[in-house]
């Protein structure tokens, strides 16, 4: 796997948005966006090549959500998650279908399930390496922590998520069933001008 150049290859974002808005344009339910989404967005991954430098920057208290691109109609959005090291997120819900796919480093996922009024761990928290894609929905699971795997160094996932996630009202939870409601917004805004070939020699 390559490390990402001075001159990010933007034809591989490009790709994806262009590929992934075709989709949404067939597919308006959640099954047949995520089947035939994973490909997609795993090709992406499996590069790191292609994201700009600005988007890979991480907060020495917090993980930054930087946004990549956002579907003008809302239907998806594309955001950098940077992990600085040890980083993690409190228990939290997503409210829309999601995609997640490893870029660089790796993270931790654990599900949670709401019993007797308390949230506790649902099954064992799996781990995503490079290359692999993990999806959240509110039709299965979507409540879920998650933290960098690493305490030494930055870890970066591709999410792709069915609106603009930086406006959805959503929810964290604590363990004795608390919860509190929260609009993520972004730590920046990053949107690179992936459409101008003239800075790739006509690709």
């Amino acid at each position: 796997m390559s490390i990402t150049p001075s001159a990010p290859n933007y034809a591989r974002l490009r790709h994806f948005l262009t590929e992934f808005s075709r989709l949404v344009e067939h597919f308006h339910q959640e099954k047949p966006l995520l089947e035939k989404g994973h490909p997609l967005l795993s090709e992406l991954v499996r590069h790191d090549d292609w994201l700009p430098a600005a988007a890979a920057v991480p907060h020495p208290q917090h993980y930054q959500q930087h946004l990549l691109y956002a579907d003008p109609q809302g239907r998806f959005s594309v955001v950098s998650f940077v992990w600085g090291p040890g980083q993690q997120t409190p228990i939290h819900n997503h409210g829309v279908w999601g995609m997640i796919g490893m870029l660089r480093g790796a993270e931790h996922s654990q599900f949670y399930a709401k019993v007797k009024g308390k949230w506790v761990a649902e099954g064992e928290a799996t781990t995503l390496n490079p290359g692999e894609i993990a999806t959240v929905s509110p039709n299965a699971q979507d409540v879920h922590q998650v933290s960098n795997a690493f305490t030494d160094r930055v870890s970066i996932s591709i999410h792709v998520y069915g609106a603009n996630i930086g406006a959805v009202h959503r929810r964290v939870f604590t363990p004795n069933g608390s919860d509190k409601p929260f609009i993520s917004g972004y730590s920046s805004a990053f949107i690179p001008n992936i459409w101008d070939l003239s800075k790739e020699g006509g690709i």
